[in-house]
């Protein structure tokens, strides 16, 4: 991706970094319209792969299985402020990336990920068998998605240190 401030580009680390943060980010679909359709997700990352849970039908689901390059947007700060004498600014952290996303149909890995995305989410949650019980319950009724990450960009621009 080609970014026009090449001062505020992050390499992979911090990209990385600020998506194990973050509990939620915003994907993007292409509807083979004019309007594209973006929603709200929440993501865990494993490797080089981002996982997330949904209904097993739907028009997400619809437009992925037709159109399945997508791109996702995470924040991990956004901070507007006001600089003396008279300069308004925002102050932000984020990561882009795109990617081709398929459903995961294997039960193991859908199991790892559900494991991995309630770890990170919920870890309080995850004591005695409270986890495999939940898993027993709804495996079946719960679609989990990937998206294999092909190209992330992280962007920040801080506060000048004083």
């Amino acid at each position: 991706m080609e970014m026009r401030r090449k001062d505020r580009f992050r390499g992979e680390d911090f990209s990385l970094a600020l998506i194990d943060r973050c509990t939620h980010a915003v994907m993007a679909l292409t509807t083979g319209e004019e309007t594209p359709y973006c929603l709200p997700l929440s993501f865990v990352r494993v490797d080089r792969s981002l996982y997330f849970h949904c209904a097993r039908e739907g028009r997400k689901v619809d437009l992925m299985k037709a159109h399945p390059r997508v791109c996702v947007t995470f924040v991990g700060r956004d901070d507007p402020a006001f600089v003396e004498p008279s300069e308004y600014t925002t102050y932000f952290q984020s990561v882009i990336v795109t990617g081709t996303v398929h459903e995961v149909t294997d039960e193991s890995e859908k199991v790892l990920a559900l494991r991995a995305l309630c770890q990170k989410l919920t870890p309080q949650a995850m004591d005695g068998d409270r986890f495999q019980t939940a898993v027993d319950r709804s495996l079946k009724a719960t679609g989990v998605w990937c998206i294999h990450m092909e190209e992330l960009s992280g962007k920040e621009k801080a506060p000048k240190a004083l």
